[in-house]
C-alpha cells in the first residue's frame, strides 16, 4: 500500500519526483518497526516469565517491563506515522520522529523530536535557517500522508523537489475537526512555541498568551521535553505535576502526554490535592472568599499548631518502682527541643515521648530500659500530661477550630479585624468550601498523619510484649536445661532472643502521590490562583521550577499586576516571561467579535492575532432557535464537537456539551453557541466570561439572545 494518499485537490503533490524518496524511506521504516515490535514482544514475554525472588530484582524487573510496554504501546499506536517530517542540510537528510529509532544495522532512521538534532525542524525560520536547506512536514490520517508542506531556505532547496503551496497542510491541520480530547501538536509546533518547549527548567517560566495561542499544549509538550532532556526533572528526581483548572480540562488533555511517550506524569486540580476537595462547595460569600484567599495560610496554621505544643506549667512527679522522678517545665521544654523544624506535629510526638523516656532513664540508671518504657506508657498521670502538652491533632480539626473559636482566630491571624473574624465564623465549621482547601492543605502538611503515630505505638507495644513473653520462655528453658553443654544458656544473648521475636512492622498508610515534592510543576489558568492557592503549589515544588500558564486578560476577578510582580509576591522571584501572540485556534471572524468584549473591560488585554479565517461569519438569532442550530450543525458535520454556554443542551448527543464559561476555559470546540451573553454579568467578570466563551470556537460561533 502506498504511504501517500493525497486528496484530489493536492494530487499534484503526489508526483513521483516529489514523494519517491519518502515512499522508499517509509518502506524501510515500516520493516524496521515490524522487527522492533516482534523483538519487544519477545523480550516482554521473557521478562514476565523469568523467575524473580528478591525485592530489588522484582523492582528492576517491573521497571523494565514498564519501559518495554510503554515503547511497544507507542510503536503499535503510530506505525510509520511516528515520522513527523524531515529536514535537509547540505550534508544529510534527517527524519524527525515522536521517538528515536535505529535500524538493525545501526543506522539512525528517526531522531527523537526532543533531541538537539531535531531542534531546527521546529525552530528554523527564514530569518535564521539554522543550517537547513529545506524542511518538510507531514499530515497523517490513519497511517497515510494526506498532505505535506515544504519550506525552502536556500536556492538549493528549490532543486530538492519541494512542493510550495502556502502551507496548505499546516492550515488544514489547524482547521480540522476537534474531538473530545486535545491532540498533540508535534506536526505544527511553530518557532515561538518551540522556544518555550525547550526553555531551561531553572526557576519559574510564565507562558503568557491570549486564547488559541497554544499555551496549554505547548506547556504539555514542554513537560515531555523536560522529562527527556533535563536530568533534574526525570522521574527519579520527583517527576512532574500538572495542575489544571477543572475536571473537564484534565479529561480533555489526558491523552497528550501519553501520545508523547510520557505516562507517569501526575495530573490534578486544586481540589484533588486535599481529601476534602471533592465534596467542597464553592464559596458564595465574596467577602469570606477574599479574606481566606488573602491569609498567610502557613503562618496561621503554624500559630494554631504552636498553641498545641505547650509544656505543662506544673511539674509532673512520677513514682516509679525504681524511685521518684520529677519532670519540671525545663525538662518538658528539653524534650520538646529535640524536634527538628519542619517535622509534622503528629510525627514529632513520638520523638518527644522518646526523649521524655530518656530523661527519666538518665535519672533511674538501675531501671531496665524496656521495662521502664512499658511502665511509663501505663502511667496515667504522665500519659495525661503528655496528651495535653503535645496532643494528637487532626488537620480538619485545626481548620474547623478557626471558624468556630473566635479567640483562636484572633490570636493566629492578628491582621484580621473584629468584623473579619465575625465574618469567618460559621455554624458548621466543617462545611468545607473551595476557599478552605489551602488551609486544609497547609494543616495536613504541618500536622501529619495522626493514625501513623497510633500504628507505630501499637506495633511497639506488641513488640515489647513479645520480648517480655520471650524473656519468660528463655528463663524457663534455661532453668530446665540439664544437658552437659548447657546449650539453652546461649539464649541469653540478646541477638538470639531478638531473633525469636517477630517485630512485624507498622502498616504505613498509602503514600499521598500528590503531596510531592515534585521536580517541576505545570499550572494552567494560573491567572485565577489566589495567594493561598499558590502556597499549595509551592509547598510541592521546593525547586521552584514551574511552568506557569495563563492570560491576565482571562482573570475573572482582574489581574492588575505584571506576571513578574505577581509571582514575586507569592514567593517566585525572578520569573521569565514568554509571550505567545499568534492565535492558531480562533478564526479571525470570531476574534473580530470577541476582541471588543474584552477591550471594554481590560484595555491592555493581550489579544492575539488570528492566523486564519474560517469563511463563516458569526451568526446571531433568538434563544428559541437553539435546538435548530444544534440539530442543523450535527446533520451537516459528521465529525467535531459543539458546546452550549449559558443554557442546557436541548439535544442528546455525545458531540454536544453544555458548560459554564468557567468549565469551558482551556477547552476548544468546532461550534460554540453562546446563549444570552448579557446574563453573564457586567464588569470584568462578565466580560471575561463572554470573551472566554466566544474564543473556544475553532470554526463557528453563534450568539443567541432572549
Amino acid at each position: 500500500m502506498p504511504h501517500f494518499a493525497l486528496p484530489a485537490s493536492r494530487s499534484a503533490k503526489a508526483a513521483p519526483a516529489l514523494v519517491a524518496d519518502d515512499e522508499q524511506f517509509f518502506d524501510t521504516l515500516a520493516a524496521c518497526l515490524a522487527e522492533q515490535v516482534a523483538d519487544l514482544e519477545r523480550r516482554l514475554s521473557a521478562e514476565r516469565a523469568a523467575p524473580v525472588r528478591h525485592g530489588t530484582a522484582v523492582l528492576e524487573r517491573d521497571q523494565e517491563v514498564h519501559r518495554l510496554t510503554a515503547r511497544l504501546r507507542t510503536l503499535r499506536r503510530y506505525g510509520v506515522d511516528l515520522c513527523l517530517g524531515r529536514i535537509v542540510t547540505p550534508d544529510a537528510v534527517v527524519h524527525v520522529g515522536r521517538l528515536g529509532l535505529t535500524g538493525a544495522g545501526g543506522e539512525r532512521l528517526l531522531v527523537d523530536w526532543r533531541s538537539p538534532a531535531a531542534e531546527p525542524f521546529f525552530a528554523a525560520s527564514h530569518a535564521d535557517p539554522m543550517g537547513l536547506v529545506s524542511r518538510r512536514r507531514y499530515r497523517w490520517t490513519r497511517g497515510q500522508v494526506t498532505d505535506f508542506w515544504d519550506e525552502v531556505f536556500t536556492d538549493d532547496g528549490l532543486a530538492d523537489n519541494a512542493a510550495l503551496d502556502d502551507h496548505s497542510a499546516f492550515l488544514a491541520t489547524l482547521a480540522g475537526a476537534r474531538s473530545a480530547q486535545m491532540r498533540d501538536v508535534l506536526g505544527t509546533i511553530a518557532a515561538d512555541q518551540d522556544a518555550v518547549v525547550r526553555a531551561s527548567a531553572a526557576g519559574p517560566l510564565v507562558v503568557d498568551g491570549g486564547p488559541g495561542t497554544g499555551k496549554t499544549v505547548v506547556a504539555l509538550h514542554r513537560t515531555a521535553y523536560l522529562l527527556h532532556a533535563d536530568p533534574q526533572v526525570g522521574q527519579h528526581r520527583g517527576g512532574v505535576l500538572v495542575v489544571g483548572p477543572h475536571e473537564p480540562y484534565l479529561a480533555y488533555t489526558a491523552d497528550v502526554l501519553p501520545s508523547l511517550g510520557e505516562d507517569g506524569v501526575r495530573t490534578a486540580t486544586l481540589r484533588d490535592l486535599v481529601p476534602e476537595g471533592r465534596a467542597a462547595g464553592v464559596e458564595t460569600d465574596a467577602v469570606v472568599a477574599a479574606l481566606k484567599a488573602g491569609l498567610d495560610v502557613e503562618a496561621v496554621v503554624e500559630a494554631v499548631v504552636a498553641f498545641s505544643e505547650e509544656p505543662p506549667r506544673t511539674a509532673t512527679v512520677l513514682d516509679t518502682p525504681w524511685g521518684e522522678v520529677r519532670l519540671g517545665r525545663a525538662e518538658w521544654a528539653e524534650a520538646f527541643g529535640v524536634v527538628d523544624p519542619g517535622t509534622p506535629h503528629d510525627d514529632a510526638r513520638d520523638e518527644v515521648w522518646d526523649e521524655l523516656v530518656l530523661l527519666v532513664a538518665d535519672r533511674l540508671e538501675e531501671a531496665e530500659p524496656d521495662r521502664l518504657r512499658r511502665w511509663l506508657a501505663q502511667d496515667a498521670d504522665l500519659v495525661r500530661a503528655f496528651d495535653v502538652a503535645w496532643p494528637l491533632l487532626d488537620a480538619a480539626d485545626v481548620v474547623a477550630d478557626l471558624w468556630s473559636v473566635p479567640a483562636l482566630l484572633r490570636r493566629c491571624a492578628p491582621g484580621l479585624t473584629a468584623d473579619d473574624v465575625r465574618a469567618l465564623q460559621r455554624t458548621d465549621p466543617r462545611a468545607w468550601t473551595t476557599a478552605d482547601l489551602p488551609l486544609l492543605d497547609a494543616a495536613r502538611r504541618r500536622v501529619g498523619d495522626p493514625a501513623a503515630s497510633r500504628r507505630r505505638r501499637a506495633t511497639e507495644a506488641e513488640t515489647a510484649a513479645q520480648r517480655a513473653r520471650m524473656d519468660d520462655v528463655v528463663a524457663d528453658l534455661i532453668a530446665a536445661d540439664d544437658s552437659e553443654l548447657k546449650l539453652m544458656h546461649s539464649l541469653r544473648q540478646a541477638d538470639l532472643r531478638d531473633a525469636l521475636v517477630d517485630p512485624g512492622g507498622w502498616d504505613a498508610a498509602d503514600p499521598d502521590r500528590l503531596a510531592g515534592p515534585f521536580a517541576h510543576v505545570v499550572v494552567d489558568e494560573a491567572q485565577e490562583l489566589s495567594d493561598a492557592e499558590w502556597a499549595m503549589l509551592l509547598a510541592r515544588c521546593p525547586s521552584r521550577s514551574l511552568t506557569v500558564v495563563g492570560d491576565r486578560a482571562q482573570a475573572r476577578h482582574g489581574f492588575r499586576e505584571s506576571w513578574v510582580d505577581r509571582l514575586a509576591r507569592v514567593g517566585l522571584p525572578g520569573a521569565r516571561l514568554a509571550t505567545l501572540g499568534v492565535n492558531y485556534r480562533t478564526p479571525s471572524e470570531v476574534m473580530a467579535v470577541a476582541e471588543p468584549e474584552i477591550r471594554a473591560a481590560v484595555p491592555d488585554a493581550n489579544v492575539p492575532t488570528s492566523i486564519r479565517a474560517s469563511g463563516v461569519p458569526v451568526r446571531y438569532g433568538p434563544a428559541s432557535s437553539l435546538p435548530d442550530v444544534l440539530t442543523g450543525w450535527l446533520a451537516a458535520h459528521a465529525d467535531g464537537v459543539a458546546c452550549v454556554v449559558g443554557a442546557p443542551a436541548p439535544v442528546d448527543s455525545p458531540r454536544v456539551r453544555a458548560l459554564s464559561p468557567v468549565l469551558a476555559k482551556g477547552l476548544e470546540f468546532d461550534l460554540v453557541v453562546l446563549v444570552d451573553p448579557a446574563a453573564l454579568g457586567d464588569g470584568v467578570e462578565g466580560a471575561v466570561d463572554r470573551y472566554v466563551a466566544m474564543t473556544r470556537a475553532t470554526a463557528e460561533l453563534v450568539v443567541l439572545t432572549t
